[in-house]
């Protein structure tokens, strides 16, 4: 496996795919660009999931989530971005993903996306 960034998202097989459990990564260390400036947007990204029959994979989640340090994003856009290219990649039954953003300009953003195959979708 590589170790420069990547779009690519790996899975393996759930262990238990019969059991309903959740799974929780936090990303202290999360960056992208503002596209109004260019400058960094510096994040804490939390996934929460409950898999079907995929899990991703850590080491691909970690250069997916550095591949963003070099793209400009709004919050908004680059959290629903994780959260599409996760669902994509691991058809869960439910997943979360908040991105956690460090104050810019005085306001501190926190954005939630969410995914519910049951059919509760975002709130």
């Amino acid at each position: 496996m590589s170790t420069a960034p990547s779009k690519s998202l790996e899975t393996f097989p759930n262990p238990r795919p019969g059991r309903r459990y959740e799974i929780r990564f936090e990303c202290p260390e999360f960056t992208c660009l503002c596209p109004k400036t260019g400058q960094p947007d510096f994040a804490t990204i939390r996934i929460r999931y409950v898999p079907d029959e995929r899990c991703v994979e850590l080491k691909s989640l970690k250069l997916y989530l550095w591949s963003y340090r070099d793209e400009g994003a709004f919050h908004e856009a680059v959290t629903n971005a994780i959260l599409d290219d996760l669902v994509a990649a691991t058809d869960p039954h439910l997943m979360v993903v908040e991105g956690d953003f460090l104050v810019r300009g005085g306001i501190h953003t926190v954005v939630e996306a969410r995914h519910d195959k049951a059919g509760e979708g975002g709130r």
